[in-house]
């Protein structure tokens, strides 16, 4: 009985389904968290009765034919790439990202990541480092002896140093873009990696055309809409449950064929 595969992979589908809905949930106060949405697809058909072919010797065709789908099949776990809220915190290291764009980070291994979190300190070096402690791209240094730190909406730092009047500018922090930002490849710890479906990373500085601001003082929160969430919640556990049926339904006619005399 193909009702049981069939509801097989309903009740697969909406657990996936739970699980992506439940990783929302979790991050719903990670800082530059991006929700995600499972896409589903249907799977092949088998065909009862083609469609198109012919029903006689005079050349008759059928109209509709006869197809029997055999369930479904997860396509496709999108990240939501929306701007999540800025939320004020007064540490003058912490930036959003109003807009487009990423920040970029080197990791222990030389490789580049990038990420929306930007709660920053600074390492016992001086350097503008993740909450891993991993270094700011390009590489930032804030002199030991500054006083105070400015960062800009175009991405530039400047430092206060005792018995200077004006600012002193201690670099520019560099933005990355990509073609398809969907294509990045989570890797935890708020951080995410390219690969061949996001395309090549586009570099350039913050408030340029095609990429966002900086807002210092403040961070990015979570995109996750919880009532959004809750009611998908509430649609998969409906549908699982549907699904789970028709498994005890199609269970039952086949004992009425065994229990036959």
């Amino acid at each position: 009985m193909r009702a049981l595969d069939i509801a097989g992979t309903g009740m697969q589908a909406q657990q996936t389904n739970v699980e992506v809905i439940s990783n929302n949930i979790a991050n719903l106060t990670t800082t530059g968290f991006k929700r995600s949405r499972a896409e589903f697809q249907d799977l092949i058909y088998q065909n009862l009765r083609r469609v198109g072919s012919n029903s006689s010797d005079t050349g008759s065709i059928v109209p509709s034919g006869a197809q029997v789908g055999l369930g479904v099949k997860t396509a496709a776990i999108y990240r939501i790439n929306e701007q999540g809220n800025l939320q004020q915190t007064s540490n003058s290291l912490d930036l959003a990202i109003q807009g487009h764009g990423f920040f970029q980070v080197t990791l222990p291994s030389g490789e580049t990541a990038y990420t929306r979190d930007g709660t920053f300190s600074l390492s016992p070096t001086g350097e503008i480092v993740t909450a891993d402690g991993y270094v700011v791209q390009p590489g930032i240094t804030i002199p030991t002896n500054a006083t105070g730190v400015t960062i800009d909406t175009s991405g530039e730092v400047q430092v206060t140093i005792p018995g200077q009047t004006a600012p002193s500018l201690v670099g520019t922090l560099q933005l990355a873009t990509f073609p398809n930002p969907t294509g990045l490849e989570a890797q935890g710890g708020n951080l995410l990696m390219a690969t061949a479906a996001s395309g090549n990373a586009v570099t350039g500085n913050p408030g340029a055309p095609g990429f966002g601001t900086t807002m210092q003082g403040f961070v990015e929160t979570s995109n996750v809409n919880v009532v959004s969430e809750i009611t998908n919640l509430i649609t998969a556990q409906r549908a699982y449950e549907m699904n789970s049926k028709v498994i005890t339904a199609g269970n039952e006619m086949l004992s009425t064929l065994t229990n036959l005399r």
